[in-house]
């Protein structure tokens, strides 16, 4: 897909850009706890005043649900916004008159009930505030609100510096990727990303299937697997994926030892054996050594990774191991350029972060919903109206 950056705009001298940003931080007794997000937007704003404008920022926070909800105004994040900047950063209301500041904080979207319902009037509103438009939020880019989608077809529009790239890394991950492709997936739950699983089995070449979500697979073809999680429900489901992956030239790998516990505790007594010899009683908590081995070596050989989901129950030692030591394998071919890594969803940074390589992978996506709706090959309408028609 063809779309504008911001020096596409041209020269911005004495106008003002409206920059559709995510301020949705974690927030702790009135200040910013986590600066991520944050960080994300210097570089738009950055670019924007490098060219002579003024920044006026859209974002939402928490669910408001259209109404003016004090605990849920963006004003406690203007501090620490500032500092992140190395700019001043104002504060407005929409209706109000727009301060000097080089850079202004716009209050929660949310907060107007024309925002989730994709409202031309509130679009309008918004648009009026400034000369061009901006989308810097890929993670709320699969929300067609009015700040993320009707405004784009009113002002001359680009993508931020951070979509820009996220856009870029994502067309390189499964647009039009180098070959072979291997995605992971993994988590507690087949039916959460049943989508996901059946557009890729049509888009990769090795499809890595981890998790609780694994243990529904190896039920639907007759292993036992104990007490472990498992939708039994979505056996047929399971079966249909895997005939699908077939058809489609799609090796689709499922642990071949595991490691099993009587307790889904930390440092519960664990056995790795077969993933064929799970006794009644025993729980599938993590993906054994020697799938570990094997999966290391499927990465070997491909070109392009991407990853949605850890491997076992990482959040619990020592059933953090399956993610951490395929994880450091991913990172080390892409720290020698063997291996285009492409990441995304909550869970998957946390489980990167623990495994320590967060920062050797291609390009990490924050993003939740909208990483998976991209994964299921679905249209992200952010992102679909900053197309050059």
């Amino acid at each position: 897909m063809a779309f504008n950056r911001i020096a596409d705009l041209g020269d911005l001298t004495g106008k003002i850009a409206l920059i559709r940003v995510d301020l949705n931080v974690p927030m702790q007794d009135g200040r910013v706890t986590d600066l991520t997000r944050l960080q994300a937007v210097k570089a738009s704003v950055d670019a924007v005043a490098a060219v002579g404008g003024r920044s006026v920022l859209l974002a939402h926070f928490d669910r408001p649900k259209g109404k003016v909800v004090p605990s849920m105004s963006l004003k406690p994040v203007v501090p620490a916004l500032s500092d992140v900047l190395g700019r001043k950063v104002g504060f407005a209301v929409l209706g109000d008159t727009l301060p000097d500041d080089e850079v202004i904080v716009l209050e929660n979207t949310r907060f107007s009930p024309g925002e989730e319902k994709n409202d031309p009037a509130l679009a309008a509103q918004f648009a009026a505030l400034g000369d061009v438009y901006i989308n810097d939020a890929f993670s709320a880019a699969h929300r067609a609100h009015a700040s993320t989608e009707a405004i784009a077809h009113i002002l001359p529009s680009a993508a931020g510096e951070t979509m820009g790239a996220e856009l870029e890394a994502l067309e390189k991950a499964l647009g039009a990727p180098k070959r072979p492709v291997v995605a992971v997936v993994g988590g507690a739950k087949v039916s959460s990303k049943l989508a996901v699983l059946e557009n890729l089995v049509e888009k990769v070449d090795h499809l890595i299937i981890g998790g609780g979500m694994a243990n529904t697979f190896l039920y639907a073809q007759g292993i036992g697997i104990g007490s472990s999680l498992c939708e039994k429900d979505l056996k047929d489901t399971a079966l249909i994926i895997l005939e699908k992956a077939k058809t489609a030239g799609c090796a689709v790998h499922l642990p071949t030892d595991v490691v099993v516990a009587r307790e889904f505790k930390a440092h519960a007594d664990n056995e790795v054996k077969p993933a064929t010899e799970v006794e009644e009683g025993e729980m599938i908590l993590d993906a054994g050594p020697e799938t570990v081995k094997v999966l290391a070596g499927v990465l070997t050989g491909c070109k392009t990774l991407v990853w949605n989901g850890p491997m076992g129950a990482f959040e619990m030692e020592p059933f953090d191991a399956a993610t951490v030591g395929l994880a450091k394998a991913a990172a080390a071919l892409s720290e020698k350029g063997d291996l285009l890594t492409v990441a995304g969803g909550g869970d998957t940074v946390a489980a990167l972060a623990h495994a320590g390589v967060k920062d050797s992978f291609t390009h990490i996506s924050t993003a939740g919903g909208a990483f998976l709706e991209w994964m299921e090959g679905k249209e992200l309408p952010g992102v679909a109206a900053l197309s050059i028609k």
